[in-house]
């Protein structure tokens, strides 16, 4: 029995299909590794593998679907194994946002949180923003201090337009979908001078 053209096409589906699945999961906006697919595309390789391919061109395309599918999979090879080393730089991220969530929330329950400045008052927003944005692949290159404190203050200008000039807020960052966003808390109202 011979490789046919649609079974060559099913195969460049499900390697397409997971790389998108990985990439999601590495992103965090899918909750479990694709292991049932991956299952299955091997599968579908070691049995093509051992079936001739007379035709040159069902050959070559095969070739170059395993050699995709082997390359993509020493990268994700790679990064399960930092995952679980605990060194990707995304599940780290993400790691500290929900530590200090956490710690906001405590804090919040408890006690009264501390409130995080405004960008320029501390270094550290902008240089979370940066790293968020970084971490998620947007691009930094046009990000300065000055930029982010002239963001947040159309922001606090909105907000106040909403809730009245007496209102406070802090920014936060956050992650949604794969992208780093800048999050506003009212904090109460500003202290009468």
């Amino acid at each position: 029995m011979t490789v046919t053209e649609e079974e060559l096409r099913d195969l460049d589906r499900k390697v397409k299909q997971l790389r998108v699945d990985y990439e999601r999961y590495f992103l965090g906006t899918r909750p479990r590794e694709p292991i049932l697919l991956r299952g299955d595309v091997e599968k579908q390789v070691v049995v093509l593998s051992n079936q001739a391919i007379l035709n040159t061109a069902l050959r070559f395309k095969f070739q170059s679907i395993c050699a995709r599918y082997q390359a993509m999979k020493r990268q994700w090879n790679d990064v399960l194994r930092r995952i679980e080393q605990g060194t990707y730089q995304r599940h780290r991220f993400k790691a500290d946002l929900h530590a200090r969530e956490r710690i906001d929330g405590e804090g919040a329950e408890g006690m009264e949180a501390p409130a995080r400045p405004a960008a320029g008052d501390a270094p550290d927003l902008y240089q979370e923003y940066r790293d968020a944005r970084m971490a998620c692949g947007q691009g930094v290159e046009s990000l300065t201090p000055a930029k982010l404190d002239q963001l947040l203050e159309r922001e606090r200008a909105k907000l106040q337009e909403k809730f009245g000039a007496e209102a406070r807020f802090r920014f936060r960052v956050a992650v949604e979908n794969g992208r780093a966003k800048l999050k506003a808390t009212r904090v109460g109202k500003a202290a009468d001078s």
